[in-house]
């Protein structure tokens, strides 16, 4: 009659031991995981409710938003309106698209009452319609009021954005100080946010106003499926090995 040997490392405790805590320790991180994209799913869904009430809240006035940033509170997609001349002759052009269609978005500096500067995004061109002569009749002239929602500046280059082409006047991102001084504005006159206008119609058709995009990706219910998931399958791998290894005698389905 032969012998069953059984291995040493299944025969010892300290292995069983270290195993089950093996698997404890995978199973919690797997639920916090879990959890930790559940409490950034309730924070998401809070920042996209809050942006949208701030989109369809009233315009508040440009000063309103001046405090605001001065304070460091959160200007984003606030609603504003100011009034001023445009600049047209010191727009800058950034590179967009407008659905499908390649094209520019027009920057181009509103002079304040007071003498100050806030570039305001006025929407989009597309690319057969980037040089103003092309649209002289969007050139808007004489006192205009702008609504639309408050941008903050960037904090610095985006990684991977190519660099801006000032000789060709085409802006990857959106350099406020480069977007200042390259059309002689002072650093100091410049107010430190933009303004992209809103779809009020223009009597020339260029730019299409109201181009804002609240592109805020909300994957983490999917992900806390996932870990959740996986969670479900080690517990029942354990629980299905933990039975075959007490039954051997069961029939397997």
């Amino acid at each position: 009659m032969t012998e069953t040997v059984v291995p040493a490392r299944r025969a010892n405790p300290l292995w069983q031991v270290g195993k089950a805590l093996i698997l404890l320790v995978a199973l919690v991180i797997l639920l916090g995981l879990g959890t930790w994209q559940v409490e950034r799913l309730q924070w998401k869904e809070g920042l996209l409710a809050d942006i949208a009430a701030r989109k369809d809240a009233p315009p508040v006035p440009l000063s309103a938003i001046e405090a605001m940033a001065a304070s460091g509170g959160d200007i984003e997609y606030r609603t504003v309106t100011a009034s001023g001349h445009f600049l047209n002759n010191k727009e800058r052009d950034f590179l967009a698209t407008y659905g499908d269609e390649p094209g520019f978005y027009i920057y181009t500096p509103l002079q304040l009452d007071d003498g100050r500067y806030v570039f305001v995004n006025r929407g989009y061109v597309p690319s057969d319609a980037k040089e103003p002569e092309m649209r002289k009749q969007g050139q808007l002239t004489g006192e205009q009021t702008v609504t639309g929602l408050a941008r903050a500046e960037l904090s610095g280059q985006p990684s991977g954005m190519p660099d801006n082409d000032l000789a060709k006047n085409i802006f990857f991102w959106k350099d406020l100080e480069t977007m200042a001084s390259s059309v002689g504005l002072p650093k100091d006159k410049v107010l430190p946010f933009f303004i992209d206008a809103d779809r009020t119609p223009n009597p020339a058709g260029l730019p299409i106003g109201g181009v804002t995009i609240v592109d805020l990706p909300n994957n983490h219910l999917q992900y806390a499926v996932t870990w959740y998931g996986l969670a479900v399958a080690l517990v029942a791998i354990v629980a299905i090995s933990w039975w075959r290894k007490h039954h051997p005698d069961a029939p397997s389905q």
